[in-house]
Parts: C-alpha cells; sequence; structure tokens
C-alpha cells in the first residue's frame, strides 16, 4: 500500500456533499429563492386566516370570548340566511348554466369557419372588470325600455302580440257626458237614439303623444237608422280657445278608440273610431248606453323590474354567466381538441346521430374538463361579491345578499367584526372541499 492510500485510510470516508435536486440546484439556494414567496404567503394568507379565526370567537369589542355565539348567528340572523340561501342558488346554477353555455359553444364552434371570431367575442367579456361588468347590467336592467336594453328588448316582444294604448291618461272633462263606469272604463250618463249624434270628448293627451293616425277631429253627421258620433281631445292651447265639448279646428281625433253600445249590462255593439275621430253604430245600438272599455286607457308595458325583490339573483346570476361562459368555452374547446377523432366517427360509423355522439361519446370524453370547469366556478361564485354590490339596488340588496358582501356589511356597515370573522371562516370551510376535489382530480390526471 503506498504511503498516499495509507493517509486515504487513515482519514477515513469522505464528507457528503450538498445535495441538489433534478435540475441541479442546491436545497439551500431553492430554499433562499422561495423565502420571499414564504414569507408574502405567510403575511397575507396563513396570517389573516389564523388571525380572522380567533377574531371569530370574540364579541364585538374585541375584549370579551363569545364563544360559538358568532358562529349561531350565521343560521339566526336574517340577512346571513338569506346570503346563505343565495350562495345556494349561485352554486348550483349559477357554474352549471356557464359549463353547459361553455360546452355547447365548444362544440359548435367546431363546426363554422368563423368559429374563432366568435370564441373571441364571447371570451372578450373576461376582459372586463367585475366592477365595469356591474356598472353596465346596472344599466342593462334599467326599468325603463328607453334606458334599459333587456326591458327594450321585452317591450318591443311584447308589444308585437299585445299592442300597447295610445290613450293611457285620457279622462273626461268637465261637463263631459262621460262617467266612470269602473275598472277604467268610462260609459255614456244617457241612452243614445238611432239617427242621433253623440260627442265623446275627452282630455289627457298631449298633443305630441297623440297616435301617428290621428287627424283633425270633425262633427259627425246624422244618418238614418244608425248612431254616429265622434270622439276627440276635446283641448286647444291658449287661454280661453276653443268651445267645450264642441269639436274645435285645431282638435285631433283619437284615431282607434274603441266603442261598445251596452244594454242590459250586454255588448250588443262595437265599433273603432277612425283618425278623425268619427265612429258609425248600428241601429242595434239605438237605446245603450256607449262604453269607452278601460283596455283604450291602461298604461304602456314598461317590461319587468329586473332589480326588484324576485327577479334581483336570476339577474345577477345572468350578467355573471355572462362573463364567465367564455372563460367555460376557452378551456372545454381546449379539451376537445385532444378528443380522439376516430372515436367520433366509429360511433357515426356504428349508425349513432349526432346528438347521440355528443352525448354518448363526446360528454363523457370531456367529464374530466368539464368537472375541473365547474369546480372552478364554483370556488369563484362562493367569492362574488362586486356584481351583487353594484348591480343590485339598495331596495333590493338585501334580496340579493351573498355571503361575500354581508361579510362586508357586518365587518364595515355594522361594525361586527366578530360576525365578520365567522362569515370569512365559515366560506373558508366550504371552499375547501370544493379545492380538495379539484387537487385530488388533478393528481389523477397527472398519474395517468
Amino acid at each position: 500500500m503506498t504511503s498516499a492510500t495509507a493517509a486515504g485510510a487513515s482519514r477515513g470516508p469522505a464528507a457528503p456533499k450538498s445535495r441538489k435536486s433534478v435540475t441541479g440546484t442546491r436545497r439551500t439556494v431553492a430554499a433562499l429563492f422561495l423565502l420571499p414567496a414564504l414569507v408574502l404567503l405567510g403575511a397575507l394568507v396563513v396570517y389573516p386566516i389564523g388571525y380572522s379565526l380567533i377574531r371569530s370567537f370574540y364579541d364585538q369589542s374585541g375584549d370579551g370570548f363569545a364563544g360559538f355565539d358568532n358562529y349561531q348567528a350565521l343560521f339566526t340572523d336574517d340577512g346571513i340566511r338569506t346570503a346563505l340561501k343565495n350562495n345556494i342558488i349561485w352554486v348550483v346554477f349559477a357554474p352549471t348554466v356557464a359549463t353547459a353555455l361553455g360546452l355547447i359553444f365548444a362544440v359548435l364552434t367546431e363546426r363554422v369557419r368563423w368559429g374563432t371570431a366568435f370564441k373571441l367575442v364571447v371570451f372578450m367579456p373576461m376582459a372586463i372588470s367585475m366592477l365595469a361588468a356591474g356598472i353596465i347590467f346596472r344599466l342593462v336592467y334599467d326599468q325603463d325600455p328607453d334606458k334599459g336594453v333587456a326591458n327594450a328588448v321585452w317591450v318591443g316582444v311584447h308589444d308585437t302580440f299585445a299592442e300597447s294604448s295610445a290613450f293611457p291618461k285620457a279622462h273626461p272633462g268637465r261637463e263631459s257626458p262621460l262617467e266612470p263606469a269602473g275598472g277604467g272604463a268610462f260609459i255614456t250618463k244617457q241612452p243614445v237614439s238611432a239617427g242621433g249624434t253623440v260627442a265623446l270628448p275627452l282630455v289627457g293627451v298631449a298633443p305630441d303623444l297623440m297616435p301617428d293616425g290621428a287627424e283633425k277631429a270633425v262633427p259627425a253627421k246624422p244618418e238614418d237608422g244608425k248612431i254616429t258620433g265622434t270622439t276627440w281631445q276635446d283641448f286647444t292651447r291658449g287661454k280661453g280657445v276653443g268651445k267645450l265639448n264642441g269639436v274645435d279646428a285645431a282638435e285631433l281625433g283619437y284615431a282607434g278608440m274603441r266603442i261598445e253600445a251596452v244594454k242590459d249590462g250586454e255588448v250588443v255593439a262595437e265599433t273603432t273610431a277612425s283618425g278623425d275621430g268619427t265612429f258609425t253604430l248600428p241601429a242595434a245600438a239605438d237605446g245603450a248606453r256607449l262604453r269607452l272599455p278601460a283596455d283604450n286607457f291602461k298604461e304602456p308595458y314598461n317590461g319587468l323590474n329586473w332589480l326588484g325583490p324576485s327577479l334581483v339573483t336570476p339577474a345577477i346570476i345572468g350578467s355573471y354567466v355572462w362573463m364567465w361562459a367564455g372563460f367555460a368555452m376557452v378551456l372545454i374547446a381546449a379539451g376537445l381538441a385532444g378528443v380522439p377523432r376516430e372515436l367520433l366517427e366509429a360511433a357515426r360509423v356504428d349508425g349513432a346521430n349526432e346528438w347521440q355522439v355528443f352525448r354518448r361519446v363526446t360528454v363523457p370524453l370531456l367529464a374530466p374538463v368539464l368537472a375541473v370547469v365547474a369546480v372552478t366556478l364554483m370556488i369563484n361564485v362562493l367569492k362574488v361579491f362586486d356584481l351583487v354590490f353594484i348591480i343590485a339596488p339598495g331596495s333590493s340588496q338585501d334580496d340579493a345578499n351573498v355571503l361575500a358582501l354581508e361579510l362586508y356589511r357586518k365587518g364595515f356597515a355594522s361594525d361586527q367584526p366578530g360576525i365578520a370573522s365567522a362569515i370569512a371562516v365559515f366560506l373558508l370551510l366550504l371552499v375547501i372541499p370544493v379545492m380538495w376535489f379539484n387537487v385530488r382530480r388533478l393528481r389523477r390526471e397527472v398519474r395517468r
């Protein structure tokens, strides 16, 4: 044995070197790089969670131990119970509808040339902040059809099948031959006779709101065996201008006004006034009283109260779906691109129609992607705050309340930090199972 060998043997085994990772980075170097992120994670995530958990067991002042009283309030306070109920509605419907629309869009855009452009348009709302989207949909759901797009469309469809009245404010004036008949209708005080003329003057409709077909009113001419008359706007601009209950040159007829002849409680004849307000009834109307039905004076249809107590939550969910359906579509389209086309073609060769291919082949193959999208959206809707806070007006905010908004209201508006902390912990507990499900599924996908 040489001296060098002997010296090496006397020194014993060599000291172990620092181990390196697969990428060649030493653990100490990796720890140094991760340290800032770990510090931030602890300061911004771990510490707030721990503080909220501790604070949830104390009273409003933070000095007295309240035990589980704050958590008991989660199920006894009316505002929190409403928020919890609305959160359940959000979790059930918003992810389901957004995922379903994303699936439909992803499948259909594969079959059209302009599919990429369509995807871009559908995904574009994702570039808008929740604040901006809330402002947009606050205007979309405005009650006035002249401002709100939703009611403008709804009223347009309604008026296509049920035309609104042109005389919603019309009513008899002074010394009128008409009197109220109940239910918004008006009727003549005296019966009419064949061969005579009838004047049915009304007021209350602004000249610039008269129907387009209205013409200058003319007095009716008597006809043998018939009843003729005129219904018109008995008003002329200017003080002391015009004759009361008489047709003047500048006054307009009530074009389209319905007139009914009522005898012994039954309608024996009816007609509609022409552009100049004149009308004619047959001899059957002799001895009857003329009635102007309430349909002539009903208020115009102004659509739905989208932000009222009954529709505010579905309306806000609609705005959320508008934003996130594009997100679901893009993820599902990416999964659809990886589906083997041979399976789809084999199903078609075996005689399956397109619906059967979609339901029995496409959807099962996309099940993992659909689950990831749905679970991601569930986590997202549990935290929804901006849309509800901005879109719901003050009168309906209690009805549209969700847990994240109630946390804000309890913590800042009502100065109840203990209950607000309990809501925060409760939200965390709701999110954890959904996150755990998502992590398990992702790990399963990685193993494959």
